[in-house]
């Protein structure tokens, strides 16, 4: 039976790998030239290539082990994106007033992680479903809130919950910052690789895609 595993690809290997987020539209040319668009998905996918951080026999045999256990896109993992894994800028230390995550009324106890990409013209909202265990850091109001006094929040979700005493009152603006991974799959059931050509420095194909969950 298919699941999702909250275990990390090897990070050494995941941050030397290419890949980014992907959108499906539909483009319609109309006889005048003209052009009708339609975005097919309301969030969009990212897809690596983990065969690029792969360097070595002994990075190889690591991956395939990973692979194996994961029985190919059997089962989900988790993946950190080099380029976007924080709430706060690159380079840039993450802190509780990075990203609104809501708006209290006084009765709500749980919102999700949310990341906004934007803030002009189409902001983008993105879901964060795997924020990384002890990362999270939360404020109402701008006061900064104590982790498992006034909230919790689960790493295999993405939700904050607030306990009671601590529900945002009405009006009160909810931020968040914290650190988070990406929940992916193996995108083949076969790792092909020709061992005298890796030896020689070709790079095997190690397809890796974003899932919902």
């Amino acid at each position: 039976m298919a699941g999702f595993h909250e275990e990390l690809f090897p990070l050494e290997i995941a941050m030397k790998s290419v890949g980014g987020p992907e959108r499906l539209t539909d483009v319609v040319t109309l006889g005048s030239g003209r052009e009708e668009r339609n975005a097919r998905w309301a969030h969009s996918r990212r897809r690596f290539d983990a065969g690029y951080g792969v360097k070595t026999f002994a990075a190889l045999a690591e991956v395939v082990a990973f692979f194996e256990e994961r029985r190919g896109r059997l089962h989900g993992f988790r993946w950190r994106d080099r380029l976007d894994h924080a709430s706060a800028s690159p380079g840039t230390a993450i802190g509780p007033l990075d990203q609104v995550i809501g708006t209290g009324d006084g009765a709500t106890a749980t919102y999700p992680l949310v990341r906004t990409y934007g803030s002009v013209h189409a902001p983008y909202a993105r879901p964060i479903a795997k924020p990384v265990a002890g990362s999270v850091r939360v404020a109402v109001a701008g006061a900064e809130q104590m982790s498992g006094t006034a909230f919790t929040c689960d790493p295999t979700t993405g939700l904050v919950t607030f306990l009671p005493g601590h529900v945002p009152a009405a009006g009160a603006t909810i931020t968040a910052g914290y650190l988070f991974d990406v929940p992916v799959r193996f995108d083949t059931d076969y790792l092909e690789v020709d061992y005298s050509a890796f030896a020689a420095g070709a790079i095997p194909k190690i397809p890796v895609v974003e899932i919902r969950v």
